[in-house]
């Protein structure tokens, strides 16, 4: 059972990563572009620099780059499946993906950009990436830990009737994103004169990505789900 779980989740990551990609190349290339001509002008750089790997390669390699990350997060998206099912959240299994997707966004992606949002070429200094990533990879493991303490909260106050424990499941996952929220520092490396329309836009963009993915992949799962239960002639909550 875990295994084939697993296996619709890479499957379900695929689909997801090439939607992703698409609307990454559609929304997204055109305000890098836009960002790196401005890094080149600050620069001083001409067109006889090239660069290590082409804008169209790099283009070609956004594909490739989804596709390989929504395999990985649809792999990790399935055992969490198989972890949570019956234990956490509605009985349908459908209806459990959609809402596992949900919460994955909010805890990996959403936490960490509201305190560290993207950044488009020419923002950010070279020599602070290694404590820029760390700081990043902190927010995601306390976004985790939100959703992880909202779903045991919400577990243990089952029998409080659902006012207490909808307000025990929103302070368990409050509470930790507000303590990261205070306790974690800024990053502010936007330098003058950058075009705040341009960043703006990327941020969007960016965050447009990972929406398309995390939609894409609870409801495929939850597709690929449907469709192996009645295959297997298994009645499916409605």
């Amino acid at each position: 059972m875990i295994r084939s779980l697993f296996v619709r989740g890479l499957l379900a990551g695929i689909i997801a990563g090439l939607a992703a990609g698409a609307f990454a190349f559609f929304a997204g290339e055109p305000h890098i572009d836009a960002a790196i001509a401005l890094e080149e002008a600050a620069a001083g750089h001409t067109h006889a620099e090239a660069p290590l790997v082409s804008r169209s390669g790099q283009v070609g390699g956004l594909f490739l780059a989804t596709a390989l990350y929504g395999m990985a997060v649809g792999g990790l998206f399935g055992l969490a499946f198989a972890l949570v099912r019956g234990r956490v959240g509605p009985r349908s299994g459908s209806a459990l993906a959609v809402g596992l997707a949900a919460a994955g966004f909010v805890a990996v992606v959403l936490v960490p950009f509201v305190k560290y949002p993207a950044n488009p070429p020419a923002v950010g200094d070279p020599e602070t990436i290694g404590s820029r990533t760390s700081l990043y990879l902190v927010a995601v493991a306390i976004g985790l830990l939100a959703a992880a303490a909202a779903a045991v909260a919400h577990r243990i106050f089952e029998v409080n009737g659902e006012p207490v424990r909808w307000l025990a499941t929103g302070l368990g996952f409050l509470l930790p994103v507000a303590a990261a929220w205070i306790f974690l520092p800024a990053v502010s490396e936007v330098p003058e004169g950058f075009p705040a329309d341009l960043l703006w836009d990327f941020r969007v963009s960016s965050l447009g990505t990972q929406v398309v993915l995390w939609g894409v992949l609870g409801v495929s799962y939850a597709y690929l789900l449907y469709r192996s239960e009645r295959v297997a002639g298994v009645a499916v909550p409605a």
